[in-house]
């Protein structure tokens, strides 16, 4: 975004503009508002065009036509007039990832999720087409995944269905790979000319490839007009689906309607309550972006003197985990990331950095006066009593952290202001624990002898009990928010951790049972984590397994990743999945394909060596490989800095990042304790040490670091 300049208009119809969007093609895309305060992408038909007065009456009369399309699946066309010099159209303001940027981030969709995106497209395009209008450039970054649904923009092309292209000289006037033969030849188009971009658009979106690429514009047109798509990595059911949409002869290809019919089809997927643009990681991102946007159209004229400079305009919306603001007739999206305002490419901030307002109970981040480097500052609350000396990582939940309390057996809640004890229950020994959400933490309760393990759900807030449900479970392994993920045995006597299992939290049944496909034992279960309709799991023997969450088919795994005597957690996050071991590397959740790849620097023995496991924290990865760490760009695997902690033994662990620290284990043979370094340069700020025996546990919520040592929990503040 841009303030507005000395040749730009100040008000358009209705609308006063206070930000330039972008530019586009045809034109420049301004952010407006009406009388009322509502938001509008204000495009408006470029000068040496505009010159042309058929040119911009036609601009003009065609988006009024656009406007007979009051589809839930569009960008409204909400008016357009020629004022002055100023031919321009205004269309509704989205707030959310075009569908291209999810697929680059989370990965493609599952078979579920693509039969939803077809289904919500198809009927969008069959308002389109009952209005007598044809779009002739639906892609995926004319797509916006909001939290209403999947919207289609850019009507700034869509025409009468007996009318042309409005393009400039020379250009092509269809997105290469999605339009139709037809319109590659130039021939007269219809509505089955949007049902082939459809059918490249879910191809797209079920696989992550193109249904027709290639080096040259030349070579991917040759293709749709002589050749076949590329469906290899598109599921049988897709392929199905797709491959009538994709016909050569237009009047071969299915209607919108049968499409939508299609897609509704069973595909032996139990479908959700929710769609999948309501669901997980999709859904938080949208959430954060409709945020964002609100923050961004109150914020006051950009012209004015008072108003925030562009710096920091940008800067505090990126701090929002970044903001997709998609005009509907512009087809334009912008990333508001950069910290030099668009210029280049930014670190996304982390989480913990976002711009969600501060909870009434985290604690204030130390100012440069309240600590010194090299120099340990004094503790919030803690060291003290409570813990079990076997220790189990630490869970924060809202105003809570969770840690087992006084014996295996029993599960402690204590206030993250005071370290006060705020409740207890009984749970099985040394039970695994896990929060889908912040109002519930899910364990196993406790087992007797003729009793099966129950899979046991909790108030987060009081500890109460919310619901049981036998499952045989053993550990709970992970959550989403659909599912718990357990470790379960045949039968309550067998010694051994036979089955894995998906427990269904709306209906409260086992959604499905698997046999276990890594090593694991009853005292330790096998690392996990779930994003994106995948489950990846780690073992003992260092084998790595991705299942597929809603059925609990194996999809893709690697035998000998790490070689431990304890598995090694992986980090998920946007359809990428970060592992350490033998290597640290970085790989497709849909297909476990590589990414990126770094061979361990230390020594790799049967026991011990290799990467231990990773943290994420926005853009950033940290990681130790032997005694170093170092952080490094998830995204391509470079080291921004690399520090040696000394010879310490080797840490499986993720180190925790907190505020403006990072902190590692470094424990030896001869003493331990925790290293904290600044996250940015790796240097080193202080050494938290109390003796040298025992483990330690570590998590970190709400600017304090939760320490579990010696049967003590110890909170932490953080710079």
């Amino acid at each position: 975004m841009n303030p507005l300049g000395p040749g730009d208009p100040l008000r358009l119809g209705p609308y006063r503009l206070v930000a330039v969007l972008g530019d586009g093609g045809m034109g420049r895309v301004y952010l407006g508002r009406d009388g009322t305060g509502r938001a509008a992408a204000v495009k408006v038909l470029r000068r040496e065009l505009a010159y042309d007065q058929n040119m911009a009456q036609r601009f003009v009369r065609e988006a009024q036509v656009a406007q007979a399309v009051t589809s839930m699946g569009v960008a409204r066309v909400l008016g357009a007039w020629y004022e002055g010099s100023w031919p321009w159209m205004a269309t509704e303001f989205l707030a959310g990832p075009t569908l291209d940027q999810h697929i680059e981030e989370y990965g493609p969709f599952d078979d579920l999720g693509v039969r939803e995106l077809g289904a919500a497209l198809a009927r969008a395009l069959q308002d389109i087409h009952a209005a007598g209008l044809v779009h002739r450039d639906l892609k995926p970054s004319n797509i916006v995944m909001t939290s209403s649904g999947p919207r289609i923009i850019d009507f700034g092309i869509a025409r009468p269905e007996h009318g042309l292209t409005l393009t400039l000289t020379g250009q092509i006037p269809v997105t290469p790979g999605y339009g139709a033969p037809e319109q590659v030849l130039g021939h007269r188009v219809g509505p089955p000319a949007d049902v082939f971009s459809l059918g490249a658009v879910l191809v797209y979106a079920a696989s992550g490839e193109r249904a027709y690429d290639g080096g040259h514009v030349a070579t991917v047109q040759y293709e749709v007009v002589h050749g076949e798509p590329n469906l290899s990595e598109v599921p049988e059911p897709i392929r199905v689906l797709v491959a009538p949409c994709l016909a050569k002869d237009p009047a071969h290809r299915p209607i919108p309607a049968q499409i939508a019919a299609a897609c509704a089809t069973s595909s032996g997927t139990k479908p959700s309550a929710k769609k999948i643009w309501q669901l997980g990681e999709l859904a938080a991102d949208i959430k954060q972006r409709e945020a964002a946007a609100k923050q961004l159209i109150s914020v006051p004229d950009v012209r004015t003197p008072s108003a925030p400079s562009r710096r920091r305009l940008i800067t505090a919306l990126a701090a929002g985990g970044g903001t997709v603001l998609a005009a509907g007739g512009g087809g334009l999206a912008w990333w508001l990331l950069s910290k030099d305002g668009g210029q280049g490419e930014a670190r996304k901030p982390s989480e913990e950095e976002s711009t969600a307002p501060p909870k009434p109970w985290d604690a204030k981040r130390l100012t440069a006066s309240q600590y010194e480097d090299g120099t340990t500052p004094p503790s919030l609350w803690g060291p003290q009593e409570g813990p079990s000396p076997v220790v189990v990582q630490p869970l924060p939940v809202r105003d809570l952290v969770l840690v087992h309390d006084g014996g295996s057996t029993t599960l402690g809640a204590y206030n993250v202001i005071d370290g006060k004890r705020k409740w207890g229950t009984d749970v099985g020994s040394y039970a695994r624990y896990v929060a889908p959400s912040d109002e519930l933490v899910v364990t196993v309760g406790p087992v007797t002898v003729g009793r099966t393990g129950r899979l046991l759900a909790l108030d987060s807030a009081t500890g109460e009990k919310k619901w049981t449900a036998p499952a045989d479970a053993v550990h709970v392994i992970a959550a989403d928010a659909e599912s718990v993920y357990f470790t379960a045995r045949r039968d309550w006597r067998q010694s051994d951790v036979s089955l894995l299992g998906a427990f269904d939290m709306a209906s409260r049944t086992t959604r499905w049972t698997v046999p276990m496909p890594v090593e694991c034992t009853l005292v330790t279960p096998p690392e996990a984590a779930t994003d994106s309709g995948r489950l990846v799991l780690c073992g003992q023997n260092g084998k790595v397994v991705a299942l597929d969450t809603h059925t609990g088919k194996q999809v893709w795994t690697l035998p000998r990743q790490a070689v431990a005597i304890l598995p090694i957690a992986p980090a998920v996050s946007k359809g990428i999945v970060y592992l350490g071991g033998k290597s640290l590397t970085a790989r497709k959740l849909q297909s476990g394909e590589e990414i990126w790849s770094l061979p361990a620097k230390s020594e790799f023995k049967k026991t011990y060596g290799g990467w231990g496991a990773p943290v994420l924290d926005g853009d950033a990865l940290y990681a130790l490989d032997g005694e170093e760490i170092s952080r490094r760009d998830r995204r391509d695997g470079k080291a921004d800095w690399t520090r040696s902690l000394g010879d310490v033994l080797q840490q499986l662990d993720p180190p925790v990042v907190q505020g403006k620290t990072v902190w590692a284990n470094v424990h030896s043979l001869d003493s331990g304790g925790i290293a904290v370094l600044h996250k940015d340069t790796g240097k080193p700020a202080w050494t938290y040490a109390r003796d040298g025996s025992g483990g330690w546990g570590m998590a970190a919520s709400g600017n304090r670091v939760f320490l579990v040592h010696g049967g003590k929990l110890t909170a932490m503040p953080v710079f």
